[in-house]
């Protein structure tokens, strides 16, 4: 199962598509909507569905697990509430990375761990984020960031100043680009005050936005960042 820390964490020390590489801390996960469980009915069908970014099932069992779900017309005893299969593997396979998929409670499908009583399906899941883009602007330059409408700005990582020796070193010397080890640690806040939840927004790379973090080093700004729905901030 590919969950969402370890899908975020796979990308620090990447190489990413501006062509940076991502020394940074690891990327924050609240970008992630709640994590929701669905029970389906024996017989009955459900949708699970993404608003934004693709279905990741965490949790999926077919049998009984309580006395208050789907408990027909006969009455369930307590002995009978510890009657289950893991489907886990059948249920993600059919719904990791779609936006939307329809599951059937079926013995067809599922393996029935207590045919005496209604079963049901139980499956709990979240919706992964949109894609994470990366953009890297030179020291001095001004870096700007904008949604398609509908979407905001969040911001996962930044730093000014400099993790590799390729960004933004066409003309300089080498003991411009040498140090490789150089943060400002107020980066991520200062990003996120100007560009989390907006639309759109611009930022100067500049000692004088961030201050020096490294004298001498010629910096750019990385910045991580995704699109998500408005409704994600209500």
């Amino acid at each position: 199962m590919f969950s969402l820390g370890v899908f975020l964490s796979l990308l620090v020390g990447c190489s990413l598509s501006a062509g940076v590489t991502l020394n940074l801390a690891p990327l924050d996960t609240d970008v992630s909507p709640r994590t929701k469980t669905i029970v389906i009915c024996n017989g009955d069908s459900a949708v699970l569905k993404c608003a934004f970014g693709v279905l990741q099932i965490t949790a999926a069992n077919y049998g009984r697990t309580n006395r208050g779900a789907c408990f027909g017309r006969r009455p369930v005893l307590p002995q009978n509430t510890n009657c289950n299969f893991n489907a886990l593997a059948p249920v993600s396979q059919s719904c990791n990375g779609l936006r939307s998929c329809e599951l059937f409670a079926t013995t067809d499908i599922f393996t029935d761990p207590c045919p005496d009583m209604r079963s049901y399906l139980s499956v709990t899941y979240y919706c992964l984020p949109p894609e994470i883009r990366s953009s890297a602007v030179c020291e001095n330059a001004v870096a700007n960031f904008k949604c398609d409408d509908g979407s905001l700005l969040h911001i996962h990582a930044a730093n000014y100043g400099r993790t590799d020796s390729s960004t933004c070193a066409a003309g300089r010397p080498a003991s411009q680009i040498a140090k490789t080890n150089c943060y400002a640690s107020n980066s991520q806040t200062l990003v996120a005050n100007a560009c989390e939840g907006k639309n759109s927004c611009s930022i100067s790379a500049s000692n004088g936005v961030f201050s020096d973090p490294c004298f001498g080093t010629y910096k750019y700004l990385y910045t991580a960042y995704s699109c998500v729905p408005q409704f994600y901030w209500s």
